[in-house]
């Protein structure tokens, strides 16, 4: 395709700014926190029926997927969350493109701390504002459209196009885990995930657990005869920060420079005791760890085992009643695909085409669901999207509109250059 040509696609989807902005605000004012997607998978199904693509839409078969070894296991069926898988079917003679992304969001609260409503999609300041704007139904929205528009221009790609718009991936990633049991697979995918419009080849892991702490009962009016659940928490709290600093200084990766950010091994939640006016002689920490690509899982969760058992021997109570670790919830391996894979090479250079600008190349600050496309569906899978990973999952959350139209942009050029124009 002439220069002059894909300057005129480019300049078309400028002119319609205003219909990508009004779809993206219909798709956030969509409550769709994990668990609930049922409504906004039937808008987005609805959407690409219209447009013309081939719509294949099913609840997941939860018995069959435990069977699958990238399952972990869930507390939440799937029954009225369906996932969808829309073919937009080329000419013959391409090469097939997968673009991944998924419609659930983390819950929003009671809304404290939002300046507005979280579903409100209100436009401030060239942003969309609400829960799931950047992460990342902007994301979802550039796949979508670069394909509706350039079918309304008449643009014949060769190659296959699937745009897989998931569920439950705040949760376990199983949605993206069930199109690659259906089948779908691609000669490499992109995923819209937020990445600030930085192309990105990988993604750190995350390893959710939790350590209960057992302390000797007291009254409170003799609870210097009791141990407390708070003050052995608090111990252990310690060592977890320990080892998140040991890890700091020694693992290391060339797409995460600062092991500070990529390597977070904290306790995030701190239950103890039960009752103002009662001693707490227990306790539940819940925590996680970041792993990088390479990183094996077993090996990491055997290190907080281990850390915490070096604890207990140091103290008298703990080393006759030992904290108990367990590893619960979700549980994602690190996942990348080389540097120099044609399909990071694509994204850079779609980027480079419209801004002008090099593309950032670095790691994702967080898991994404490019695992199982790497790992199980030979499909490999770059990551670039319009949303941030600084306000995805905070209040206030936002996207850009002028980065959200340059990742419609690059999701066109990466359709025509590597599925090819039928001319």
């Amino acid at each position: 395709m002439s220069s002059a040509n894909r300057q005129k696609i480019l300049s078309t989807i400028d002119q319609k700014r205003d219909h990508a902005v009004a779809f993206l605000q219909e798709m956030v004012a969509i409550p769709s926190v994990t668990g609930d997607e049922g409504a906004i998978q039937k808008f987005v199904a609805d959407y690409m029926n219209k447009i013309g693509l081939d719509v294949d839409m099913w609840e997941t078969d939860w018995d069959e997927l435990k069977k699958h070894p990238g399952y972990r296991p869930v507390a939440m069926g799937y029954e009225g969350r369906p996932n969808i898988v829309a073919t937009y079917k080329g000419t013959g003679g391409g090469r097939s493109l997968l673009l991944n992304g998924h419609t659930d969001v983390i819950p929003v609260g009671k809304g404290e701390g939002w300046s507005d409503d979280p579903w409100s999609a209100k436009i401030e300041n060239g942003r969309i504002y609400g829960r799931g704007t950047a992460d990342m139904k902007s994301g979802v929205a550039s796949h979508i459209l670069a394909v509706e528009y350039l079918k309304q221009m008449g643009v014949k790609l060769k190659g296959d196009v699937y745009i897989n718009v998931v569920i439950d991936e705040e949760v376990s990633g199983h949605g993206t885990l069930d199109t690659v049991m259906r089948g779908y697979k691609a000669d490499a995918g992109i995923s819209g995930e937020t990445s600030d419009l930085a192309v990105q080849p990988a993604c750190i892991g995350r390893i959710w657990f939790e350590i209960s702490v057992q302390g000797k009962p007291a009254g409170i009016q003799q609870r210097y005869n009791g141990i407390s659940g708070i003050d052995l928490g608090n111990k252990v709290a310690a060592a977890v920060a320990e080892l998140e600093a040991e890890r700091i200084a020694t693992v290391t990766h060339p797409l995460y420079p600062s092991a500070v950010d990529s390597l977070p091994c904290i306790i995030g939640s701190f239950q103890a005791g039960n009752y103002p006016s009662a001693f707490p002689d227990t306790a539940l920490l819940k925590g996680s760890i970041g792993t990088v690509p390479g990183e094996d899982h077993e090996g990491v969760k055997q290190s907080l085992v281990d850390k915490i058992a070096a604890l207990a021997e140091t103290d008298e109570w703990m080393r006759d009643h030992p904290p108990v670790v367990r590893f619960v919830g979700y549980d994602a391996q690190a996942s990348e695909i080389p540097v120099d894979h044609p399909v990071v090479d694509l994204v850079s250079s779609a980027y480079t085409e419209i801004t002008g600008k090099q593309p950032e190349i670095s790691g994702r600050q967080g898991a994404a669901d490019t695992r199982f496309l790497n790992e199980y569906a030979d499909t490999p899978t770059v990551i670039f999207g319009p949303g941030s990973t600084a306000v995805m999952h905070s209040n206030d959350e936002y996207v850009s509109i002028d980065d959200y139209i340059t990742s419609i942009k690059v999701m066109a050029l990466c359709l025509m250059d590597w599925c090819g124009v039928e001319e």
